[in-house]
Order: structure tokens, then C-alpha cells, then sequence
């Protein structure tokens, strides 16, 4: 059987005016994978990355601290079909059906990082709202079955191309992690969204391949930076 790693990015700047870049943690967390792939001796075949910067430089300082500890690795290849969805198209176009209920979001929005707590509760309702198309059509939105049918479309691509014991990484985001889980343990959206708000930056999941069947190893690995002792590697955004 084969190995692909799904790896959610490292930290990105919260906040900021350019969320798609990563943070100062983000580049420690990307940095101490690497260095933890390279001590259990991990061999890469592929790695992939979505086309998004924060995916494309956690790849990049993971499989440099892997050349760094003496490891051979691949080219980086890019396939957007593991870009994220669009976080920010979702809030634009689901918020104003949303403030009715929630005529305080505006206020919750502007203050997202001084209310984290707050902030993820309308996130989850807006996406709950976006994957159960309880909304209308809103132009240049993926819609989430479009969404999925992007991320499912470039695991097939990796599946087709793979070998018998081949070991591949694609660094990703938790929305896409999630799109996969839903597509290949079966569980509901809102149950794939659930596990991905438990997705910490720079997590591993591990899917096991024979040909085109695929199962779940396992999900969410973070001992690289538990081992560290650093709490503060410890994050969510």
C-alpha cells in the first residue's frame, strides 16, 4: 500500500491585511515538521501543494529542514485543485441573511482577533449555511459541491499517477482535508466540518492507498510540535 500525508498549512496572519501569508509561528511550525519527517526517516516520493502562498511556504520550509537534516526530497509540484475554499467570498455573500439573527456580526467581524470565540461561531454558521445551499446562487461563489468535486478531482489525479508504495505529501488547507474525509470515510459535511475545526496548522493525516481505494490512517497527527513542549506551535488559524 501507498502513503499520501495531508498536511494543513502552518499559521497564517489572522488578522492582517493579507491573511495568505504565514506568520512568524507559521514558519516555526512548517520548520519543526520538516525536521520531525526528516528524524522518523520518511521518504518522499511527490509532494504537492495547492497554489495558495501560505501552502506553497509551508511546503517549502518543511522539505528545506528535510534537505537540511540529509534527506533527498522531490520537486515541489502545484496543483490548485487543493487550494482552499473561499473563506472570505462565503462570509461576503452568506453574512447579510445571516444578521437578522446575528445583528452584532458586523461588529464580530471587525474584532475577529480580539474575539476568536465569537468570530468562529459565525464562521461555522456561514459555512453551515454555504455547504447545506441555504443560500442563493451568488455569482463567482464555488458552491460546495463544486468545491468538492475540485479537491476529489486532484486526488484522482495524485491516485492515477502513483505507484504501489509510493509516499506523497500534499500540503493543503482544512477545508480541502475536510472535503476528503467527507468523500472517503462517508461522514456527513457538517460532520467533516466539525473534525476540521479541531485541524491544527501544520497537521498530518495519514491516507492509505491500493490503486484507486483509499482509507483514512489516521487524522490530525501533532506530535512534531507536541514533542517540542511549545505550546504556542499549538494553533488553529
Amino acid at each position: 500500500m501507498g502513503d499520501i500525508y495531508l498536511i494543513r498549512h502552518g499559521q497564517a496572519s489572522f488578522g492582517a491585511d493579507d491573511y495568505d501569508v504565514l506568520s512568524p509561528v507559521g514558519r516555526r511550525q512548517s520548520e519543526a515538521l520538516g525536521a520531525h519527517l526528516a528524524q522518523l526517516g520518511l521518504r518522499l516520493d511527490r509532494c504537492l501543494a495547492g497554489g495558495l502562498r501560505r501552502q506553497q511556504d509551508t511546503a517549502r520550509l518543511a522539505l528545506d529542514a528535510m534537505a537540511m537534516a540529509g534527506c533527498a526530497v522531490p520537486d515541489l509540484e502545484t496543483d490548485p485543485a487543493f487550494d482552499e475554499f473561499d473563506a472570505e467570498g462565503v462570509i461576503r455573500g452568506l453574512l447579510p441573511a445571516l444578521l437578522p439573527d446575528e445583528p452584532n456580526a458586523l461588529n464580530v467581524l471587525r474584532d475577529a482577533c480580539q474575539r476568536p470565540g465569537e468570530f468562529q461561531r459565525l464562521f461555522a454558521q456561514l459555512v453551515q449555511h454555504w455547504h447545506e445551499g441555504r443560500y442563493h446562487p451568488i455569482e463567482g461563489l464555488e458552491s460546495w459541491s463544486s468545491f468538492t468535486d475540485r479537491v476529489n478531482a486532484g486526488l484522482d489525479r495524485v491516485l492515477a499517477g502513483a505507484s504501489t508504495g509510493d509516499s506523497i505529501a500534499i500540503f493543503t488547507s482544512g477545508g480541502s482535508i475536510a472535503a476528503l474525509l467527507h468523500r472517503i470515510t462517508g461522514i456527513t459535511p457538517a460532520q467533516a466540518f466539525t473534525l476540521n475545526w479541531q485541524i491544527i496548522n501544520t497537521s498530518l493525516s495519514l491516507l492509505k492507498f491500493r490503486g484507486r481505494d483509499v482509507t483514512l490512517a489516521s487524522f490530525n497527527s501533532q506530535a512534531h510540535v507536541r514533542l517540542l513542549k511549545a505550546p504556542e506551535l499549538l494553533t488553529y488559524r
